[in-house]
Formats: structure tokens, sequence, C-alpha cells
């Protein structure tokens, strides 16, 4: 247990707890129309065969705890490409764009408006915090660049029951001064003895998207740590006698 958390700290620790305290705070049809917002509940239309929507029921058919949990990705259920959709809002200073498969002609500049600028500038803080020490996501980070992202890790569905299986996944973008992509990774029942977000996901996110970045040429917006190499004891010269 965390003890008293602030809302900052509930993101950066993962708190189911103080994620469904957060929940609870919203009326039903405001919490639903903030995932109607960013895409959940439909098709993001890429044009790609079997798209799904997934799964995100009335408002007002949520009881107290269905809201609760899912507010923590249970009763709810989002592609992974509707993950990595939903994060532009807070790489993008609060507005939400389309997304396309293909290359356009002119992407769009502005889209929209989902939360204030201010309000995206201080949950991206929260998700580089998760990427700190003290977070769940060490793993997720970059030598050189700034990281901000957030673990999932869920029971798979199965037949309509939870089973003992695992999701786990980690989406995140950076450079965190002025992002320039997102990434999401999800592992479908990881081996290994391992399942947490964190464990399994970040570090596949932190390879992807550091050769990304070096690949597009994005300079880097921390200073890198000076490596220390050992040095070797000078080899005994024999003393001539």
């Amino acid at each position: 247990m965390h003890g008293l958390l602030t809302v900052a700290q509930v993101v950066q620790k993962s708190s189911n707890v103080g994620t469904a305290k957060i929940a609870a705070a919203f009326a039903p049809e405001e919490m639903w129309q903030m995932f109607d917002a960013l895409g959940f509940g439909q098709p993001l239309r890429l044009g790609f065969p079997g798209e799904v929507g997934g799964r995100l029921r009335p408002f007002k058919t949520w009881r107290p705890i269905e809201q609760a949990t899912m507010a923590y990705g249970h009763g709810i259920s989002v592609t992974l490409m509707q993950l990595a959709h939903a994060y532009l809002v807070f790489a993008r200073d609060g507005d939400l764009i389309p997304l396309s498969l293909t290359r356009l002609e002119s992407p769009p500049l502005a889209g929209k408006s989902i939360f204030s600028a201010q309000t995206a500038r201080e949950v991206r803080a929260m998700l580089e915090m998760a990427v700190q020490p003290g977070g769940t996501a060490p793993q997720a980070r970059i030598p050189g660049y700034r990281v901000a992202g957030k673990t999932g890790t869920a029971h798979k569905l199965e037949g309509g029951v939870y089973a003992d299986r695992y999701v786990a996944a980690f989406v995140g973008f950076a450079p965190v001064s002025d992002p320039k992509l997102v990434v999401a990774v999800m592992i479908d029942e990881p081996s290994a003895g391992k399942y947490y977000g964190g464990e399994v996901a970040a570090p596949v996110f932190a390879r992807v998207m550091a050769g990304s970045l070096r690949t597009l040429g994005v300079a880097p917006d921390i200073p890198l740590a000076p490596v220390q190499v050992a040095r070797e004891p000078a080899p005994l010269v024999p003393e001539k006698l």
C-alpha cells in the first residue's frame, strides 16, 4: 500500500484505488463523454479490414462499481491503435487529430480540442513521473531523451469472464519537451514469469522509440550521462637486477 497519494502519484504508481476515487468524482455521463471524445467505442475508420471499435457501454447502464473499475481498464475494451490515438491529446497540448495508415499530402495541423493545453501539459508531467525512479516504468527510459507514458496490465476476457491470462502494455511519447512520436506496445500473454507492463512492454517501447528517434534525427532533450570506464591496473614490470 502507498498511503496518501496526490493525483500525480496515483498516475506515477498506477494506483487502482486512487484512479477509482478520481472516477467517482465524475458523473457517469461526463465520464462517458470523455471516453467517447477520445474515440473509444467506435472504429477509427482507417480503412483497415476487420477494424473494430472496442467496447464502451451506454452510461445509463453503469453501476457505481462498474464506473470505478472502468477507470483502471475493466469493463471497457479498446484496441492498441485507439490507445495510441488517445495519447495524442497529451503529446499535442490537448487536441486530437485523425489517424491514417497511408501518407497524406497535407496532414492535419489542428484537430478537435479535448482538454485545455494546461491540463494536457500537467498530465504530460505526471506521465513523465511514471517513467522515472519510483514509477511503474523506469525501463522505458531512453538515454538522452525525456520520455512520458503509462503502463497497463490487464486480465484477458474469455467467454465473458476474466481469465488468469494477461495483456501487458506500455504507451508513451518522446521527447517530452517537443513530442515527435507516440509508440504503443502490447504483449499478449507474456511468459517467463513476468506480466506487468513495466517489466514486459516498457523495455520493448524503449528499444523501438530509441531507434526511431535516432533514425529520424530527433535531437536529444537531456544531456547524456557520461560513461565511466574502469581503468585496468598497469602491468607489473620486473625490475632489472
